[in-house]
């Protein structure tokens, strides 16, 4: 990735609907070299996805709650793809330090991220212990990556 590269990154991640004679223009390019490299990024597998992003609370799932895990080994891979396949799931970190997983959830309410604990978490054999945190307000979310300059050649 060249410098063009990286400033159309940081272009799309902050607004994926932007135009492509936009990024041209913010860039510096002919409007086919913006498509063909957004293009040549999505093929590389640069970008990954192309969604919206929705307000949790305006769809009815308010409560952000952080889950560590202690997973046996035993079925451990099979309790990663359950969990994966959950839609309450938004993020699992395998991590180091006193527990083996970090689960980011949203649901509506704390009767929901019960319900989510027993009928979905604490059910798979593999999963031996949970602790759950869950937050009083959300100050930034985000899935911006932060993009470094490319290296100095020397």
């Amino acid at each position: 990735m060249d410098s063009v590269d990286r400033k159309i990154c940081r272009i799309i991640q902050t607004d994926g609907k932007i135009s492509s004679a936009e990024i041209a223009e913010a860039v510096g390019v002919s409007v086919s070299t913006a498509n063909d490299r957004v293009r040549r990024l999505a093929s590389a597998g640069v970008i990954v996805e192309w969604r919206g992003v929705l307000d949790p609370v305006l769809v009815g799932a308010g409560l952000c709650g952080f889950i560590m895990i202690d997973m046996a080994y035993a079925g451990e891979a099979e309790a990663c793809t359950s969990l994966k396949a959950q839609a309450e799931v938004l993020e699992l970190h395998h991590i180091s330090g006193p527990h083996s997983y970090l689960m980011k959830v949203r649901v509506q309410n704390t009767q929901a991220l019960q319900r989510f604990l027993q009928d979905k978490v604490k059910l798979l054999a593999a999963v031996q212990k949970t602790e759950t945190i869950m937050t009083l307000d959300t100050l930034k979310e985000t899935t911006a990556v932060l993009i470094p300059p490319p290296p100095v050649e020397s």
